[in-house]
């Protein structure tokens, strides 16, 4: 539901932000806000769910998005007031107001709890074995797409109203807050806490202090350093930072490019992205279930990136039915790439370092979600559509990288070896 409760506010979101006096370089600032601050929130998350628990840094970052979704209804509700007005060659014109403010806050503290999907997706790996490991990150994909297929459906009927955008913000705190009680009174916790030994300084809690070491029970500790000596990990983090800078690009450029070159509406654009989620639902779902037994994790990997080459260049055309189409390429590869490199991911990690890990890998996606929303605003504000090859060229990338996927999946242990401590 918390997936639902942001796609009822996605399809409208770049409408609002230019009617709250943005462009598409705001509308690309604003989107970089949640990954700017997930980037220090995720590993802190991910290492304090090793100590504490999954299931309390899930309640701690959904309060977070309960907090976020109510300083985002904020901003529907105060004046349009004008701070500052721009009109410059590179970033166009803009004006910088109040709403626009609550926004960043909204985004900014939903950004800096944001994370529940690393630790969702450690929470998921400590109660699945290895053979389970591809199908069940399928079914976390699903689960995640079943709420884009209603959250646009949602906006467009909700923000039809005479109320306008506030009647979906309210909708998606609700959910929000329905998220937050289900975690507390039904989601069991894993019990899983690998260290042995709490740190007694918040420096040390939050990663700053680096000169002791805390034993794991027989392992070592989830410094930094200790991470990046897992074998191939840093290959697998460099895959993830690629497909998100990629994806970036097209998730900044496809509205704008709606709005502008196709003259596409808040229902239209909801409309798309339900058939889209609708796809991947089928795809993440019995197709990647069939698939996981009978193909390898790095055909799937190298095949789904292959097939959002071509998502990414069938964009460059004007044409409605090519767009759609696009949409089945994108649900088709999107579908079997993504949860092979969670499967992956979580192998190289192994039992005692995936929080650490999921929250470092949180943090390199983040990272590239900041470089490529904002540069994919500017970028795409002055050359247009081909702005679209740029992120197929990247996804060409990867798919090149991914043919040393075989030799990855040797190598993953089923627990990570003992990297001792010096």
């Amino acid at each position: 539901m918390g997936t639902l409760g942001f796609s009822i506010v996605m399809p409208f979101l770049v409408f609002l932000v230019t009617q709250f006096g943005g462009n598409a370089i705001i509308y690309g600032i604003i989107g970089a806000v949640y990954p700017f601050f997930q980037l220090f929130g995720a590993p802190i998350l991910g290492k304090w769910s090793d100590i504490y628990g999954r299931k309390k840094i899930l309640f701690l970052s959904q309060a977070g998005t309960v907090a976020g979704w109510l300083i985002f209804l904020a901003s529907a509700i105060v004046p349009l007031t004008v701070l500052i007005s721009f009109d410059t060659r590179l970033l166009g014109v803009f004006s910088i107001t109040i709403p626009l403010i609550f926004i960043f806050a909204a985004r900014a503290i939903d950004g800096l709890t944001g994370g529940n999907i690393s630790v969702a997706n450690a929470y998921l790996a400590d109660i699945t074995d290895d053979k389970s490991r591809n199908k069940n990150f399928g079914k976390m994909s699903v689960s995640s797409n079943l709420g884009f297929i209603a959250g646009p459906a949602i906006a467009g009927l909700l923000g039809s109203t005479s109320y306008g955008y506030v009647v979906p913000i309210v909708a998606a705190l609700t959910l929000s807050g329905i998220t937050l009680a289900l975690i507390q009174f039904y989601l069991p916790d894993t019990g899983v806490k690998k260290y042995t030994e709490k740190p007694d300084d918040i420096k040390k809690v939050l990663g700053f202090e680096n000169k002791e070491c805390f034993e794991i029970e027989g392992e070592a500790n989830a410094s930094k350093s200790r991470i990046l000596d897992i074998p191939n990990i840093k290959f697998i983090f460099v895959i993830y930072f690629l497909i998100f800078l990629a994806f970036n690009f097209y998730y900044t450029s496809f509205p704008v490019h709606a709005i502008e070159k196709l003259g596409w509406t808040v229902g239209e654009m909801g409309i798309y992205f339900s058939v889209l989620s609708v796809l991947m639902v089928i795809v993440q779902g019995p197709l990647l279930s069939r698939l996981a037994k009978k193909v390898s994790e790095s055909v799937l990997i190298i095949t789904g990136n292959l097939l959002l080459v071509v998502t990414f260049l069938l964009l460059l055309s004007g044409n409605t039915i090519l767009v759609f189409s696009s949409a089945v390429f994108f649900a088709a590869g999107n579908g079997i790439m993504w949860p092979s490199v969670l499967s992956v991911l979580s192998k190289a990690a192994g039992k005692t370092f995936q929080g650490a890990v999921q929250g470092y890998a949180s943090s390199l996606g983040s990272l590239a979600s900041i470089i490529g929303l904002v540069l994919g605003g500017i970028i795409y504000s002055n050359i247009g559509t081909f702005t679209f090859v740029i992120s197929a060229s990247v996804i060409f990338l990867v798919a090149v990288l991914s043919f040393r996927f075989p030799a990855v999946l040797r190598e993953c242990p089923v627990n990570v070896p003992d990297l001792k401590t010096s």
